[in-house]
């Protein structure tokens, strides 16, 4: 029985502790999900809100995983419940850890950028970007980015990695056929895209009116970075300027 604070499965045969692999993918798939959407609420919506709370529930589960024990972190327990018929695929938890560390940080940041401050601009939008791509690659494809760097911070060497690639061994080769089915398939797009779904012209740009009939609050004045972004009215939508 493992006890109450603790980091990762203690397996017999298994030098370290570890992780059941399905189940930290399924979590990271449904972080993932919720995080698009708040993210895409932000950017196409301005609507901040969906995003502050999704930050407060990525810091609070991720807290969980690394500070308590991953058993009982909210999205652990529903991956575990959504592949609790397959085999469990066991992965060396430090590397884990490390990584979860990487994304408890960028958490953290956004937490006090977004939540505490209610800061918008490019650093939200880099940070956002990051968790999303992390998560991503480890859902979809099953690869722990910020784990191959583990090596380089620790003085300990990952085991058990997913799919066996901390073994060196020789890739799986693309023929190239197998390569050129692929560029037949992005060009036939381009040509489908271009012949049937033609871009529509771009409206032209409207001027900017003078600052003597924009709101006398400078503080609802976007920022350039927002007007380059296209997102001029959004900013304003979100700080309440009309």
């Amino acid at each position: 029985m493992n006890p109450l604070f603790s980091f990762g499965e203690t397996i017999e045969d298994y030098a370290v502790p570890v992780l059941n692999e399905r189940e930290v993918r399924a979590a990271a798939g449904i972080l993932f999900f919720f995080a698009l959407l708040s993210f895409m609420n932000a950017w196409l919506l301005g609507n901040f809100r969906l995003t502050q709370i999704f930050v407060v529930a990525f810091l609070i589960d991720f807290a969980i995983r690394i500070f308590v024990n991953p058993r009982f972190s909210p999205s652990m327990i529903l991956g575990r419940f959504a592949v609790r018929h397959q085999a469990p695929e066991w992965a060396g938890a430090p590397q884990k850890r490390f990584a979860w560390s990487v994304g408890f940080g960028l958490a953290v940041v956004m937490f006090y950028l977004i939540v505490l401050n209610n800061v918008i601009g490019p650093v939200n939008l880099f940070v956002c970007a990051a968790c999303l791509t992390l998560m991503f690659f480890e859902s979809a494809f099953g690869i722990c980015l910020a784990c191959k760097v583990y090596n380089a911070f620790t003085p300990h060497t990952a085991q058990h990695c997913p799919g066996g690639v901390c073994v060196v061994r020789q890739p799986q080769p693309i023929s190239l056929a197998q390569a050129a089915i692929v560029l037949v398939f992005l060009g036939s797009l381009a040509v489908i895209a271009a012949q049937f779904f033609p871009a529509t012209e771009d409206a032209p740009p409207q001027p900017t009116p003078p600052l003597s009939t924009q709101s006398s609050n400078p503080d609802c004045i976007p920022p350039d970075w927002a007007v380059d972004m296209g997102h001029g009215e959004m900013w304003k939508l979100h700080h309440n300027c009309k």
